[in-house]
């Protein structure tokens, strides 16, 4: 059991243990005297300020001992432990935690686990003999095939070598979630929600660049061809679109200008008046006739 009360002659050895912690890591680092608290039955742990700027908050803790009737105080360790505001280093993550898409690079290796979500058993066939061969029917009629006269099937003709044709000849493929979550992240890179497609002028399942892809995904998604497109060599949706589609519509040619309406290089006259522009007068009403107004 823990004693609370600090050993004397061990809580006396402060200078021993500065000195311990100055021959470790040397004078300059260690500061002044922090505290001393028991361990145990004469043990107790010294605490120094640590000085190194790489290391704030930290301090140095010294644990000095003494044997039973004993006066000589002697090292037990030094160590370096972090304080309250100590600076620490974040919380390690597995590395299959931390790895984010595109962070491969030329000859690095990803591990797959065997009971991976993603993926599901495959069907090689190796362990099935061809249908109507001698192996077949040596096992449904328990015969010797050991026999030079019989010809084991060509391996031409074996369900081994019509898989790896067809592409059932790997150990895993992706599972029905393995399919899923490719999908989205094809549609969230190039999808209908993107900005690209929404100012396309029709969508990639109508253009001319889509090269198809096989599988079930086949069915939603291909590959671009358009080198000038912004999705050229990429995966992606039928929804999607860009302006690089092969039937868009041809720039038209911009408008001729109009006649000028008004031409401010030539003058024009402008009358005023066009009743006196002849010259004439009209004469001016007689007198009586003013005068009986």
């Amino acid at each position: 059991m823990r004693s609370r009360t600090p050993d004397r002659l061990c809580a006396e050895a402060v200078e021993l243990a500065r000195q311990a912690a100055a021959e470790a890591v040397g004078p300059a680092a260690v500061g002044k005297h922090l505290g001393a608290q028991a361990d145990g039955e004469r043990v107790v742990t010294h605490t120094f300020e640590c000085l190194d700027a790489a290391y704030r908050g930290w301090h140095w803790a010294v644990t000095v001992a003494r044997a039973p009737r004993a006066k000589n105080v002697t090292l037990d360790e030094v160590v370096l432990l972090p304080g309250t505001d100590a600076v620490l280093a974040p919380q390690w993550v597995p590395w299959s935690e931390r790895l984010r898409p595109g962070d491969m690079g030329p000859g690095d290796l990803l591990p797959t686990d065997a009971d991976d979500l993603r993926l599901e058993p495959g069907w090689t066939g190796e362990d099935e003999p061809a249908p109507n061969s001698v192996a077949a029917l040596a096992e449904e009629e328990d015969l010797d095939i050991t026999d030079p006269a019989i010809q084991p099937a060509p391996a031409r003709a074996r369900i081994g070598a019509i898989a790896q044709e067809l592409g059932l000849g790997r150990p895993r493929v992706l599972s029905r979630l393995g399919l899923h979550l490719a999908a989205d992240r094809w549609e969230q890179a190039h999808g209908p929600q993107t900005p690209m497609a929404q100012a396309a002028p029709a969508s990639c399942n109508s253009c001319g660049f889509l090269i198809p892809i096989g599988g079930s995904l086949g069915q939603a998604f291909g590959v671009c061809g358009n080198e000038f497109g912004p999705a050229d060599g990429q995966i992606v949706s039928f929804a999607y679109g860009c302006g690089g589609h092969s039937e868009a519509a041809v720039i038209p040619a911009p408008p001729a200008p109009s006649e000028l309406i008004l031409d401010e290089l030539v003058i024009e006259p402008l009358q005023l008046h066009p009743d006196r522009s002849s010259g004439s007068v009209e004469p001016d009403a007689p007198a009586e006739e003013l005068g009986h107004a």
